[in-house]
């Protein structure tokens, strides 16, 4: 399938507030993993329903390649069957009185494939996703895991060229997560077909996405591959949205600021090639720790720390830190051997800090080579 496009499309629900998705602008390239990512509330799922065609734009045009399937000021509207699109919601919706089976060829009897082909392709899903097994069960006798499985199944077994999945995995404990989103991620990789997945988890989209766009409040922030998108945040909200724990910010504010923000407009006066930023922010894993001020390189930003929690999660360890008069986090995969009062230093190296303007908006400032950081980029 060719690469789907949303140009200028807005949703408004009535009542005259603020559009559900504003003037969105996005390309899903055909063959991509692409994850629709933000908080609650921010449009994403409203953007996944608009491609089913499940609800229809207020403006703008959706279109498949050269196909358009949605557009008010054209009066074109395709509905969802003749789409080629398969949707998994986030409850499964799987029917109680049929089994795992008769569940999972039920698109293909809609369609009104031969009884024989019909089960032979559903069988196949099922083997897919590894609950052939299961096939004479019914759902509730099924775990969560297994039910969200038959789900896929189900829709695999259409072989649609669009696969749509809103939040699926959000029932699931932590541990059948982790299995799904490595199915998913096999899945993807062995059909090829076009995955359009809408979730608030961040590690979600980190670990199964080839694409991210991340949206808040209706409009789109920035589309990039995930580690580009977590290197080069595009603004302060994708900065602290994507990334666990999240970014230290330090706020610069007006005049000559005491405390870390003091030091940091210092730092950033005396060796960056940018001027005044409305904040500077460090990921975690870029703050390190050491015993003297010694053992930081030189060119670093440094400055005194006191400990004030160590929290061990088995393979790294998360440092509570209170640097002047902020409170920041470090994380490490070697044991940082202190105890909640030591003093210390932290620093971080010139490229692992990110500059942010007063609105918001990324400060190229180590890297004077590089292209200007667009809002977002499909």
């Amino acid at each position: 399938m060719p690469d789907i496009t949303l140009s200028g499309v807005v949703k408004h629900y009535g009542g005259g507030g603020r559009a559900a998705v504003q003037d969105l602008d996005l390309t899903i390239p055909d063959g991509s993993f692409t994850c629709l990512l933000g908080p609650s509330g921010c449009g994403k799922t409203t953007t996944l329903r608009m491609i089913a065609g499940l609800e229809q734009p207020t403006r703008g045009e959706i279109t498949v390649g050269d196909r358009v399937l949605d557009s008010v000021e054209r009066g074109i509207y395709v509905p969802p069957e003749k789409r080629d699109m398969g949707l998994v919601f986030q409850n499964y919706a799987l029917w109680p009185h049929l089994t795992v089976l008769g569940n999972t060829e039920f698109g293909l009897r809609m369609r009104k494939v031969p009884a024989e082909r019909r089960k032979a392709r559903a069988k196949e899903a099922l083997e897919k996703v590894h609950v052939a097994e299961c096939m004479d069960r019914y759902p509730s006798q099924l775990s969560g895991g297994q039910q969200q499985r038959v789900a896929l199944a189900r829709m695999l077994a259409v072989d649609p060229d669009v696969l749509l999945l809103d939040e699926p995995l959000s029932n699931l404990d932590a541990r059948l997560r982790l299995e799904m989103r490595t199915e998913l991620k096999r899945i993807h990789e062995e059909t090829r077909a076009t995955v359009v997945f809408v979730t608030h988890d961040q590690m979600e989209a980190m670990t199964m996405a080839t694409h991210i766009a991340v949206m808040s409040e209706g409009e789109l922030q920035q589309v990039a591959p995930p580690m580009e998108m977590y290197e080069r945040p595009v603004n302060r909200f994708v900065a602290e949205f994507v990334g666990s724990p999240p970014m230290n910010i330090v706020g610069i504010g007006e005049g000559e600021p005491d405390g870390v923000a003091g030091s940091l407009l210092r730092y950033v006066a005396e060796h960056a090639g940018v001027g005044r930023p409305g904040c500077a922010g460090i990921r975690p894993e870029a703050l390190k720790l050491a015993r003297s001020r010694d053992d930081v390189p030189e060119g670093a930003w440094s400055d005194e720390a006191v400990i004030e929690t160590v929290l061990p999660t088995g393979s790294s360890w998360t440092v509570q830190l209170r640097v002047l008069d902020t409170e920041m986090f470090a994380v490490t995969h070697e044991s940082p051997e202190a105890e909640p009062g030591d003093r210390l230093h932290c620093w971080a190296r010139p490229a692992r800090l990110h500059l942010f303007g007063r609105d918001g908006s990324r400060m190229d400032a180590w890297d004077d080579a590089a292209a200007p950081v667009q809002k977002a980029a499909s």
